[in-house]
């Protein structure tokens, strides 16, 4: 078995199309063909099932496709530590960040990485606080940011900065006037909040539970995917929701949005590695980055 049959395997599966998997490797649709039919036979296993035209993952295909990819995760440390042995002159960095850090903190960071590193290839891709941390688990992101706590045992996690959560109103809203807001308060509005596995969802949560109060308790209007949906929907009618003060710090700046008076801690930004993983040149030089503007 070959890196190369791994590759091919993992873009089918990944697409469910043997064109498009094609297409994306620049090879032709025969020889991706061939190269699973050859996966299959030496092993006499079926990888995919034909189902009329499609084709779709079998259960042996789905165990496999895991295996494969941290394969390829591994084969790609490997690849990138020998490209940096004579220095950041060459190399890739793949970054997955959850929105807040990835929209609002994270690319000044990488302008001046790029200014300083032009060599280096950068990647960011965004996802929630789970996703974010699944991600450098399997060995498809170098590095981690996130903004919610995480139990992986695989991880090293270090905090990298602060953020305030605020709980936000339109300037028409009964609690834009910073009233005291008591617990029925809360139970009474109409939230629109980040899905469950955000950081700024579990912020709230924990703030809720410490004054005895069940999020499943609120009247949830929306769950919507990202921080500028909920503060479009926001300023559109009578809701409630809390973001990063980052997110809305123009907006309440120009009367737009009003906090509303929800006493919400600090919460940590949270850089993530895997343990047993090699920390490349450019990931250690981001870190370096990173810490130097702590100081």
């Amino acid at each position: 078995m070959t890196l190369e049959q791994l590759r091919i395997f993992v873009e089918v599966a990944e697409r469910q199309h043997l064109t498009q998997a094609a297409n994306a490797l620049a090879l032709t649709p025969s020889a991706v063909s061939s190269s699973i039919k050859v996966l299959e036979n030496r092993y006499g296993i079926p990888l995919f099932n034909r189902v009329g035209r499609r084709i779709e993952t079998s259960e042996a295909g789905r165990i496999f496709l895991t295996e494969a990819r941290s394969t390829l995760a591994s084969a790609r440390a490997a690849e990138l530590t020998l490209s940096e042995l004579g220095g950041l002159q060459r190399g890739a960095l793949s970054i997955q960040a959850s929105q807040t850090i990835a929209s609002y903190w994270l690319p000044e960071l990488l302008v001046r990485f790029h200014q300083q590193y032009p060599q280096i290839e950068l990647s960011l891709t965004i996802g929630n606080t789970q996703q974010v941390a699944r991600a450098v688990v399997d060995g498809t992101a170098d590095l981690g940011f996130i903004e919610g706590t995480i139990d992986e045992a695989a991880l090293t996690v270090e905090t990298v900065d602060h953020d305030r959560i605020v709980a936000v109103v339109g300037p028409h809203h009964p609690w834009a006037n910073g009233k005291g807001l008591k617990p029925a308060d809360l139970r009474a509005g109409k939230w629109i909040l980040r899905e469950p596995g955000s950081g700024t969802r579990s912020a709230l949560e924990e703030m809720l539970k410490a004054i005895g109060v069940d999020v499943r308790t609120l009247q949830i209007a929306l769950t919507l995917p990202s921080n500028e949906a909920i503060r479009s929907a926001v300023m559109s009618g009578p809701y409630v929701t809390v973001v990063s003060e980052l997110v809305v710090t123009s907006h309440l700046q120009t009367g737009l949005l009003c906090k509303a008076n929800i006493d919400l801690p600090l919460r940590a930004f949270y850089l993530l590695h895997h343990k047993a993983r090699y920390k490349t040149k450019a990931a250690l030089a981001l870190q370096e980055m990173i810490q130097r503007r702590q100081r």
